[in-house]
């Protein structure tokens, strides 16, 4: 059982370590972008770990207003979800089930600079809300990631210290907001990719290595 010591809270982001739709969201970029004629160079690293509008304000410059950032991002969203309809269930990050059944009964929540209609819509379809306690999305705080401000949020909602909080990431700017915030940091690193800063790096949640490293991890 892929279980942590009583006391311990588990925060998953949710691009890249819930649901492994980093790919998709690329192509979906670059669907979209086409239609503008903007350039979609290096949007796999561009794109990471960001909020929406601060991607839209990179792809398309700063003179858009606020009307525009918000079609931009919802147009592109939207097709997003109507790909990803398709292919959810595929895309769950391996072991995801596992390890949210496995810690039910301990505190579990969701922080992620994603959409609140992609969160809704990953969650809810894939009937993984009930296992969590909060969810908290970038909009909901005054600055999204690298700040803490997300994860200080979900810790202070599950009622759990921010040092007793095991945060999973797939990101630079995601680990360094859960270490901002005094959290241990696993890094999912699904693709191959490094991520320094972090206590345990996994490929998914059926990483054996995760089963030793989690029991080991004691309240603070």
């Amino acid at each position: 059982m892929l279980t942590a010591a009583p006391g311990i809270a588990l925060i998953f982001d949710m691009d890249g370590v819930i649901v492994d739709s980093n790919p998709l969201h690329g192509d979906v970029w670059r669907e979209y972008l086409q239609k503008f004629n903007v350039s979609a160079d290096g949007i796999d690293t561009r794109m990471q770990g960001k909020r929406n509008d601060e991607i839209v304000r990179e792809l398309f410059g700063p003179t858009l207003d606020e009307e525009q950032i918000f079609a931009h991002g919802a147009g592109k969203e939207a097709l997003y979800r109507q790909r990803m309809a398709e292919q959810l269930e595929a895309n769950l990050m391996p072991g995801l089930r596992a390890i949210l059944e496995d810690n039910r009964q301990r505190p579990l929540g969701v922080g992620s600079n994603a959409e609140p209609a992609n969160i809704d819509f990953v969650l809810d379809c894939a009937a993984l809300r009930p296992y969590f306690r909060a969810v908290v999305d970038g909009h909901q705080v005054a600055n999204p990631k690298p700040a803490p401000d997300i994860y200080l949020r979900v810790a202070a909602q599950l009622a759990v210290a921010p040092g007793n909080c095991i945060v999973f990431e797939d990101s630079p700017s995601g680990i360094a907001a859960g270490r901002a915030m005094g959290a241990r940091v696993v890094g999912v690193c699904r693709h191959g990719r490094q991520l320094p800063g972090t206590e345990l790096s996994i490929r998914d949640f059926a990483d054996p290595s995760l089963v030793a490293w989690l029991s080991a991890q004691e309240p603070r």
